[in-house]
């Protein structure tokens, strides 16, 4: 028997995989008093997400003839095929896949659970993940949720603001933050926004209180609409809790040309930093052109969220078999 074969065991005692399922009975029992639809999308893809910051796990399969297949990262440009095809108000827990993702808090496979509402703002949508959040974790929620702006975020930890300084002020910051001169000479803009949030920023977040950040910077937008008050943020929130980042939400893009640009732009800084740049799916891009209803929607890291409820210190610990094991 190889080394690696003794350590056959489950990572989670009987006890958490018990809290688990509870949690995952918990989670259905709450969108079916919403009146939300539990939906199924295949886990197996014809085409990579073109997100910078997203590696796609590729699979060899007959179903694509030459082409490769993927193991899907989210399941949100299913759904979103869904909605546009008349579904209703859904939502859907699954595993998804992120390649070179590893560590306390990331595992290569892991389960999120994704919903969205028509017809809503992500302000309500931000309402109902609280909501949820703590009908799963009762007391250790900690006290009512604060909202405020990516800019605003900055503010307080930083003293600048992401939206107006210049790029030798965010690179300064970075620097007075302790990074290495030439890793800052090596990234854009938003990289060095996100090495301080996710250093600097994020850890700090919902000591004691969830906290709801919002309207990212538009270059940041993703999947999300720009706010048509303010052209430089865009419609997106996020969700952190005890310095753990658990959801990412937006009030949804309903645009095929608007969401073809932006997968471009993704192409172009994909072939500048030398990354695999997969081609636009055009199933989705199909969908939004035949018509996305107005809607917002949201996908929640369900191990993290049992991390909390367990006091878990690592995803492994919540997990039957983390990727190592599997």
């Amino acid at each position: 028997m190889s080394a690696g074969a003794q350590d056959w065991r489950p990572g989670a005692s009987l006890e958490r995989l018990r809290q688990r399922a509870q949690m995952l009975a918990g989670i259905r029992a709450f969108f079916a008093e919403h009146g939300l639809l539990e939906v199924d999308t295949p886990q197996l893809v014809n085409y990579a997400v073109t997100d910078v910051n997203i590696h796609s796990a590729e699979v060899r399969w007959r179903g694509a003839g030459e082409r490769p297949g993927y193991l899907h990262t989210s399941p949100e440009y299913a759904m979103k095929r869904l909605l546009a095809a008349g579904s209703g108000d859904i939502y859907q827990l699954c595993h998804v896949f992120r390649g070179e993702e590893q560590g306390a808090l990331h595992n290569s496979e892991f389960m999120i659970v994704e919903w969205y509402r028509l017809g809503w703002k992500f302000e309500a949508l931000m309402d109902e993940v609280d909501q949820l959040l703590r009908r799963q974790l009762g007391t250790a929620a900690g006290g009512p949720a604060r909202y405020l702006s990516y800019e605003q975020a900055f503010l307080e930890a930083l003293g600048l603001s992401p939206l107006t300084a210049t790029d030798s002020a965010l690179a300064e910051c970075a620097r007075a933050c302790g990074f290495e001169a030439d890793l800052i000479r090596r990234c854009e803009r938003d990289e060095i926004l996100d090495l301080l949030m996710a250093s600097r920023i994020g850890p700090q977040l919902g000591r004691d209180a969830p906290v709801f950040v919002h309207r990212y910077p538009a270059s940041q937008a993703a999947l999300a609409r720009l706010d048509p008050d303010d052209a430089r943020v865009g419609l997106r929130f996020e969700l952190y809790l005890r310095g753990v980042e658990l959801a990412n939400g937006f009030e949804e893009l309903a645009d095929p040309q608007e969401q073809r640009r932006r997968f471009a732009e993704d192409q172009r800084v994909r072939t500048a930093r030398n990354l695999p740049v997969p081609a636009m799916d055009e199933y989705l891009l199909a969908a939004l052109a035949a018509g996305l209803p107005p809607c917002a929607g949201v996908a929640l890291g369900f191990d993290r969220l049992l991390m909390i409820a367990s006091a878990a210190e690592d995803i492994a610990e919540v997990q039957a078999f983390s990727s190592a094991r599997a």
